[in-house]
């Protein structure tokens, strides 16, 4: 202990020498700029002389601020702000007038007007400075948002009573695996979570549904129901529309699809928070939720959450310094990466730098503030998403030392949220879940040359590119529906029905997962019919070694599931067994759930996955994928106090993202005394779609 303490004081005497030697440079190159600003006696000084009276300057104005600056300021608490805001200036100004008075000889002289515009460019000089020393003290960084919550709870009228019952915070580390968590916390990257597993939590694992990414498993655990919705990108023959779950339109119509299915708010209503979510779980405070982005006015207020963050200055510098060094960092590791024959390797240049830094850096203390802010409020539940790990893994793969080092810092966001629950009005059981996780593997159009859309154009007889027309897949593919269209010529039915085909599919990709639509025609088409008009494009896909498995409806036997070498079981037969075998215990009722789905698409594809190596093929460029099933992807964890109640009682299978919300709905209930958390109707409670429903912290 006394170690440490002679190291905060030893790093925060340095902090002072350094933002002392820039204020008196500062102040040296405002004396050469400014005309009414001297620093020299009439007969002129030395170089030395002059840097002298410029360090005495800057430490004396420095020395006064500290000392004089607080008192002002409680002198003036009964100021009118607008009177304030005009007075800072002069005030500070005569400090500086004051400061250079008290330089010895008389050396350091200013006119009014000028002392007031020198004070102001040296204090934001020393404040940037001095954030900028500050990015990695936690306590520092945690004063300043201290400052700011007290500020929030000053409007918000009040403490919570020390009788309260507890809150919940629900922090989710997003892309973050079962087995990913486990390793991390023994290769000591996350000695928080270390701490917690041995202390005062429990770890369990859960499954995701078949659509294992955010879309599906967090509107399932905000809102109690992902029914309908297969995949991250999907396209609705009845609408015409296309469904992408990280738009602000496609988010704000699945929270009301599930709440008009639940009848229910969500699991943060009525005194609830979403921070940094795709869905609001119908809280009342938001800020970074992408499901009211797309209103207009007044009515969205959740980019307020950006705000109110940087309206503090300091804030603002620590926040900017971390993300130019982490537009740096991942500039250095790519180029490390590519310069050490790194495989599996997707492209890295272009914007994305910015892109995992603003993951990384802007979301990440915009969410962990405005977490830190409801915890001191004392607001019943929170529940908030931390990113950063999901979107580095993407790209430098879930096992890299790029995302080993964003989980590192993850762990210490934790540790700060952790250590103001200490101080909030009410006791905070703090909940770590991830939405799902990770399988590494190389693109499939890495290993195989093409596309899955490539693919299924060449298996439909479409013209593809050059370059995916020469590799083996598209080879093969291309003659598989040459012959099939030549045998077809011959059966007058079959060619018939290839003549009207409609227009090209649809091919799109959810990590490992695809989905293929034939937009031109109506309904979910059918095996039979498909291979009426494109006789080799079924044939073509199961075979294909990237290729796991499809799901098609079937006119004979409902619904089925193709593999390989003319595979084919029932869905309502399935047992994991066939096709389903590599992936595992519940991906036969995933299938089975999935194909229930209004909006399940004419052919759903998985990728192949390799049991011994984890390894799938994402129809994306991605090097870490989830959205299908295949390994890590479907095993995310829950990390709860083992003063709740199990997960599940005798430590039994937890499946879906419904289940889990059930569980968390339990757990905000259970407490001594009175229940909060209860399931509010939408008649009680304002409908989501409601403009008056969003608020800022």
């Amino acid at each position: 202990m006394g170690e440490r303490r002679w190291r905060t004081a030893g790093s925060a005497f340095l902090r002072v020498l350094v933002v002392w030697a820039v204020s008196t440079v500062t102040m040296l190159v405002l004396a050469v700029i400014l005309p009414d600003f001297e620093l020299q006696s009439h007969g002129g000084d030395s170089v030395t002389r002059t840097a002298i009276t410029a360090a005495l300057g800057a430490g004396v104005f420095g020395l006064l601020g500290a000392l004089v600056w607080p008192v002002l300021v409680r002198a003036l608490l009964l100021v009118p702000a607008l009177v304030i805001g005009l007075l800072v200036f002069f005030l500070n100004g005569s400090l500086l007038l004051l400061a250079l008075w008290l330089i010895p000889d008389g050396r350091g002289a200013a006119a009014p007007e000028t002392a007031v515009m020198v004070a102001a460019v040296m204090s934001a000089v020393a404040s940037a400075t001095s954030t900028a020393l500050a990015v990695r003290d936690d306590n520092a960084y945690r004063r300043r948002l201290y400052r700011l919550a007290d500020r929030r709870r000053r409007r918000r009228g009040g403490l919570i009573e020390g009788d309260a019952p507890p809150g919940t915070l629900f922090l989710q580390l997003d892309g973050v695996g079962h087995a990913m968590l486990v390793q991390a916390v023994k290769d000591g990257l996350m000695p928080t979570v270390a701490r917690w597993l041995d202390e005062s939590h429990r770890l369990t694992r859960w499954r995701t549904d078949w659509s294992s990414q955010t879309g599906a498993t967090q509107l399932g655990i905000l809102h109690g129901s992902n029914h309908d919705v297969p995949g991250f990108r999907w396209y609705e023959k009845d609408t015409g529309r296309l469904m992408v779950s990280n738009r602000p339109a496609s988010a704000a119509e699945l929270q009301r699809r599930a709440a008009a299915r639940t009848r229910d708010a969500g699991l943060l209503a009525p005194d609830g928070a979403s921070r940094g979510n795709l869905f609001s779980g119908g809280a009342d405070q938001l800020a970074l939720v992408l499901s009211i982005t797309a209103r207009r006015g007044r009515a969205n207020r959740s980019r307020a959450g950006y705000f109110a963050y940087f309206s503090d200055p300091a804030n603002a510098v620590r926040t900017a310094v971390s993300f130019v060094a982490e537009v740096v960092r991942e500039i250095g590791q790519s180029v490390r990466s590519r310069l050490r024959g790194d495989r599996p390797r997707v492209s890295r240049g272009g914007l994305y730098p910015f892109i995992r830094a603003f993951a990384t850096v802007v979301e990440r203390d915009v969410v962990v503030a405005a977490v830190i802010g409801d915890m001191l409020a004392g607001r019943t539940a929170v529940y908030a998403d931390l990113v950063g790990y999901d979107e580095v893994a993407h790209h430098s793969g879930p096992h890299s030392r790029d995302a080993a080092k964003v989980l590192a810092r993850i762990d210490r966001a934790v540790a700060l949220i952790a250590k103001v629950a200490e101080h909030a009005p009410r006791t905070y059981r703090i909940v770590l879940l991830s939405d799902h996780g990770q399988s590494p593997g190389e693109t499939f159009e890495a290993a195989y040359g093409l596309t899955l859309k490539d693919l299924v154009r060449a298996g439909c007889g479409l013209p593809v590119s050059r370059r995916a027309g020469h590799t083996k897949s598209g080879a093969e593919a291309r003659d598989a529906a040459r012959d099939a269209v030549r045998s077809a010529l011959h059966r007058p039915l079959e060619a018939e029905a290839m003549a009207e085909g409609g227009s090209d599919p649809i091919v799109l990709a959810s990590g490992n997962l695809g989905l293929i639509s034939f937009p031109g025609l109506p309904g979910r088409l059918s095996q039979e019919q498909i291979d009426r008009r494109h006789p080799a494009l079924l044939r073509t896909l199961a075979n294909h070694p990237g290729i796991g498995f499809l799901l098609v409806r079937s006119e004979r036997h409902g619904s089925v599931v193709l593999g390989r070498d003319g595979a084919e079981l029932p869905v309502d037969r399935l047992d994991g067994s066939g096709p389903l075998a590599a992936f595992g215990p519940g991906a036969a009722d995933a299938v089975r759930r999935t194909d229930s789905f209004p909006h399940v698409a004419d052919i759903m594809v998985n990728s192949m996955y390799d049991p011994e190596t984890g390894r799938v093929h994402a129809f994306e460029e991605q090097i870490g994928s989830h959205g299908g099933l295949g390994g890590e992807q479907s095993y995310p964890f829950l990390l709860s106090p083992c003063a709740l109640s199990e997960p599940v009682a005798g430590g039994g299978d937890l499946v879906g993202a419904e289940r889990v919300h059930e569980v968390l709905r339990r757990w905000l209930g259970e407490f001594p005394g009175e229940a909060v958390g209860p399931q509010v109707p939408l008649g009680a409670a304002e409908d989501p779609r409601s403009p008056s429903a969003a608020d800022s912290a």
